[in-house]
């Protein structure tokens, strides 16, 4: 498997969890105020695996581009 199919690859992956944090802090949101506290911890851990994402993005844009 070449790097761009493994660079595919966990973006694919990136984006699934990231699709799961959104709805974790969608979630959160409109259960609010109730499970306020956990609110900090949950949008935390989304902005963390979108910058992955997005960091991996860019990575596989690049390699796309250097073909």
């Amino acid at each position: 498997m070449s790097n761009l199919d493994e660079m595919g690859k966990k973006v694919r992956k990136l984006q699934l969890r990231a699709a799961v944090a959104k709805m974790k802090l969608r979630d959160l949101a409109e259960d609010l105020p109730v499970q306020w506290t956990e609110l900090e911890e949950v949008a935390e851990k989304a902005y963390a695996v979108f910058a992955e994402l997005d960091d991996a993005k860019r990575e596989l844009a690049a390699m796309k581009n250097l073909r």
